[in-house]
């Protein structure tokens, strides 16, 4: 596959930066708070199902998981992704730091190393120096067990931290952003537990605010960090390809996930072109993502949106029959 970047995304030159890839290893204190926020919510998926057939789960629990969920998965997809990832828009100041508090209640990390992980994987997309590719251990059948459950959450425990003066100097620069990073762990915490204190004040009752804190907050979070974590992992294994992306990038479509992810999973387009506002291009692929940026372009809040043009996507597209991972 030849290399076909019209315009390479705005963290390009990080790959040839002199800085060092990482920062290093994790702390133990990050450590221990993955192991709770990644084991706990996956547990209450896995018993949501049995549980919701004899206990809990009320309208009320309902409306808040969906609400929550919403606010989260735009924050990633528009806010962390799109915006300060990418610079697929220009937002005003409010927007900025609304976007970048949203995207925080999705519990996957500051803004700012966040994004220096997501850079740092777009400059080295499946190749040496990811720090998520589900093809680092072989493409052989076991291989490629280990590697798609490394790249859905094995990675995040393991992982050396990509050096954010390498990959996001532009957000450890901005006043706005540090003070969200520096409030992070507070956002993590009423992320957590708003749904169960809105709960209880609206049921009057343990019982009410326990069942959304299950629900609404356990069970979203979970569910939003594997669908997130999906895209890393199945969308660069398994789906279409119907645009070029640079060589050894399996950036793949796969629909399933559209709806869950907002339009993150029409990911070939996105490795093909990553500063475009609108993965989903081709008709019928619904992008949620880009309806709300196409929203808050109309509303005045965004500007200079770089929005997908026919040549560029033309060019882009390969040859029928070579589409399929």
């Amino acid at each position: 596959m030849s290399l076909s970047v019209l315009d390479p995304a705005p963290n390009e030159a990080t790959a040839r930066s002199p800085k060092p890839l990482t920062e290093g290893r994790q702390s133990v204190g990050i450590l221990i708070a993955l192991w709770g926020f990644v084991v706990l919510p996956f547990a209450a998926l896995l018993i949501a199902v049995p549980v919701a057939w004899g206990w809990g789960l009320t309208w009320l629990d309902v409306v808040l998981g969906l609400a929550f969920y919403v606010v989260g998965g735009l924050g990633i997809g528009t806010g962390f992704h799109r915006y300060l990832t990418h610079g697929s828009f220009k937002a005003n100041r409010g927007l900025r730091i609304a976007l970048t508090i949203a995207g925080s209640t999705a519990i996957e990390g500051n803004p700012t190393q966040w994004v220096a992980d997501h850079r740092r994987h777009h400059a080295f997309s499946d190749r040496e120096g990811d720090p998520h590719s589900p093809w680092r251990f072989g493409e052989s059948f076991g291989g490629l067990v280990k590697g798609l459950f490394y790249a859905h959450v094995g990675w995040l425990f393991f992982r050396e931290l990509a050096n954010r003066e390498r990959f996001a100097p532009d957000l450890m620069a901005d006043k706005d952003i540090r003070r969200v990073d520096k409030l992070f762990p507070v956002i993590v915490i009423l992320s957590a537990t708003l749904p169960s204190i809105i709960a209880g004040l609206v049921t009057w009752s343990w019982q009410g605010a326990l069942s959304a804190f299950f629900w609404a907050g356990l069970v979203r979070i979970g569910l939003l960090h594997h669908v997130t974590w999906s895209i890393n992992s199945i969308c660069h294994v398994y789906g279409e390809r119907p645009f070029e992306t640079r060589e050894g990038d399996r950036a793949s479509n796969f629909w399933p996930l559209a709806i869950l992810s907002f339009g993150e999973s029409w990911h070939n387009l996105h490795h093909a072109d990553p500063t475009c506002a609108r993965h989903g291009v081709d008709k019928g692929q619904i992008d949620i993502n880009a309806r709300l940026i196409w929203i808050f372009e109309k509303l005045g809040w965004a500007t200079d949106v770089r929005w997908p043009k026919t040549d560029r996507i033309d060019a882009k597209r390969v040859a029928a029959g070579t589409m399929n991972g």
